[in-house]
């Protein structure tokens, strides 16, 4: 798990936001409030359908993709409920759930707050050390 985790405040605007991607290069990070208590998450999908919103199908135009796109914080753009485990559940469950969600990521969370994230790199590194490939 890594627990120097790069996070984007909910207040954050979205010139925050973008430079936060900018400068790190990781596909999703976590939104977090002022009590560090993970609210949502923002991928890089979510950054091109606001930068590339004139170029979007007309079947995604609806009134949801128009208030993203309208955005000014992290709050209006993020994806809210985003999947979380907490940190006293096994590696094995992490894996699970990236497979079921078809996701790279996921947030680990002690009391509602974020406390670090696995990926799928991590799960794969254990498994190796757990088999002596290490």
């Amino acid at each position: 798990m890594t627990k120097d985790v790069v996070t984007i405040h909910e207040d954050d605007p979205l010139d925050e936001i973008l430079e936060i991607f900018s400068k790190h290069h990781f596909h999703t990070y976590p939104v977090v409030n002022k009590s560090y208590e993970i609210v949502g998450i923002i991928n890089q999908d979510v950054m091109l359908r606001i930068l590339l919103v004139e170029r979007t199908p007309r079947l995604d135009h609806t009134h949801h993709a128009a208030v993203v796109a309208q955005g000014e914080t992290a709050k209006n753009i993020m994806i809210p409920h985003p999947v979380s485990i907490s940190s006293d559940e096994p590696l094995c469950e992490a894996a699970d759930m990236m497979l079921k969600h078809r996701m790279d990521r996921v947030c680990v969370v002690e009391d509602g707050k974020l406390v670090g994230i696995i990926c799928k790199p991590d799960i794969l590194k254990e498994v190796y050390k757990l088999r002596g490939y290490e």
